[in-house]
């Protein structure tokens, strides 16, 4: 069992890895496993970098994130500006059809709305989008459309989960209301909270997953 000190450590050691923040900019606490990143950065990006690379580390039960992104003079954009560059910028992926997808831009936190077929459509859209100089927030309304529902789907996510070696299939739990998949029991990391809860968004037809998995891994607190 780690204690929180291990785990800050652990954290810091993570940020430091990731070649495109600056840790020392980064401030970590942790109490009873949940861990506040604070400071500030000059990307959104590099505050969703630094949120992920946290959520990796063992031991991690929840992220508090304060970090603020602050733009120097010469990244500074205008909201036309920063809709322009990311309507070009979904123009020219040929993977995402920006004609289903809605743009608007409100003093840097940019607010996307439309309808996709599949869960990782949402996302690339939104890697597109948050790297992007003066974004100071993304916002993923993009609602992803119901598709026909395998009879046999929750036994097709429990056989993936079977085939997937970073999931322990025996402790995860699937039920299926609708489009919905609900996945319980408990995991060993976030990591795999994570990866199991992407297993679930791979199957055809579905538009919500609800990860109740619990990280089954004490951390003594000090």
């Amino acid at each position: 069992m780690k204690t929180d000190s291990e785990i800050q450590k652990d954290v810091m050691e993570e940020l430091r890895w990731e070649p495109l923040l600056n840790a020392s900019e980064i401030g970590v606490s942790v109490k009873n496993g949940v861990v506040t990143l604070s400071g500030i950065v000059n990307s959104y990006y590099k505050k969703t970098t630094a949120e992920k690379a946290t959520r990796r580390v063992s031991g991690v039960k929840a992220v508090a994130e304060d970090l603020e992104v602050k733009f120097s003079e010469s990244l500074i954009k205008n909201d036309t500006e920063i809709a322009e560059i990311i309507l070009n910028n979904l123009k020219w992926n040929s993977a995402i059809k920006e004609e289903k997808v809605k743009v608007k831009v409100d003093n840097g936190v940019v607010t996307l709305d439309g309808e996709v077929g599949w869960k990782y459509e949402k996302d690339l859209i939104e890697s597109e989008v948050e790297g992007l100089q003066g974004v100071r927030l993304v916002v993923n309304n993009i609602n992803i459309r119901p598709g026909i529902l395998p009879k046999d789907l929750t036994q097709k996510i429990k056989s993936a989960f079977e085939r997937n070696a970073s999931c322990d299939a025996d402790k995860i739990k699937v039920s299926v209301s609708g489009h919905t998949v609900t996945l319980s029991g408990k995991v060993r990391s976030w990591a795999e909270k994570n990866d199991a809860e992407n297993v679930a968004w791979a199957a055809s037809g579905v538009t919500k997953v609800e990860n109740q998995l619990e990280i089954d891994n004490p951390v003594l607190a000090l």
